[in-house]
């Protein structure tokens, strides 16, 4: 694929991910309409809205899991998925990509762990098959997540015996095994009983404390409001408003937003 592209001059503090313009179809259908935004080094940015809106779609659009039918995405002043020749852009190879996505952690709705693997074995295997890892540093690392996790006494468990909670905290950290400098969460907790989901945002909230860069696309408004430092309210594709969250959820400039937040707080 090749899309058009404006050049511009990188400023001198690059942010972790510039988006200018973004556009993504599927057949007929445009899912995202022109998406220009910009995550910091160490913010917490949170993408709400309707579903249907084309936050997740954006959010894969990121590590390149869907390509981008127009504009432009950078991930720390890196094209996603792209070359640039003159004023075009073209598709780099996937060994190329994947060089560039193991760099960006990535968490799902739905925990994808392997089921015939233990818990140990989830978060080792692409530090080891991927980057090489010899199996002392990667199971080192592991058991240091884990704890960091809350589930260190888990290592030797299989998915199927731990509870939704449980599956993405460990989700988590073999996300982090491959040491990201972004993590991407698209609506980390939809999938988890009520009570399970704090024991989620708690890890979320610690890696926030501790510096990382952090693309939560989430329904929970408390989080986006305790933690976040940046909020954008999508709808039908485009962003319709943006800001500190506690600015946009307590004053709504947009009616659309008004709409939607008095459905969810």
């Amino acid at each position: 694929m090749t899309t058009s592209m404006t050049t511009n001059t990188m400023p001198t503090t690059t942010p972790m991910v510039q988006a200018e313009d973004v556009r993504k179809h599927f057949g007929h259908l445009q899912v995202l309409k022109g998406i220009t935004l910009q995550v910091e080094r160490g913010e917490v940015f949170c993408i709400v809205g309707p579903s249907g809106s084309g936050k997740s779609t954006f959010l894969r659009c990121i590590n390149h899991l869907e390509k981008v039918d127009g504009g432009r995405l950078a991930v720390d002043g890196e094209l996603v998925g792209y070359r640039q020749q003159g004023d075009k852009l073209h598709e780099l190879k996937e060994h190329e990509v994947a060089a560039k996505r193991e760099q960006i952690g990535m968490v799902f709705q739905r925990f994808n762990l392997f089921p015939h693997m233990s818990v140990l074995d989830n978060i080792t295997e692409a530090p080891m098959r991927v980057k090489g890892e010899p199996r002392h540093a990667a199971t080192e690392r592991a058991q240091v997540l884990l704890e960091r996790v809350g589930l260190a006494d888990k290592h030797a468990a299989f998915p199927n015996h731990l509870s939704g909670g449980q599956q993405q905290r460990v989700a988590i950290a073999r996300a982090l095994a491959m040491q990201p400098k972004l993590m991407l969460f698209d609506e980390p907790t939809s999938a988890l009983d009520p009570e399970l989901v704090g024991e989620v945002l708690d890890v979320m909230r610690q890696l926030a404390d501790d510096g990382m860069t952090m693309v939560v696309v989430t329904h929970e408004m408390g989080f986006a409001r305790e933690v976040g430092d940046q909020l954008v309210f999508m709808d039908g594709g485009v962003v319709i408003e943006s800001g500190h969250p506690r600015e946009v959820l307590n004053n709504p400039q947009h009616q659309r937003t008004r709409s939607f937040l008095s459905k969810v707080l």
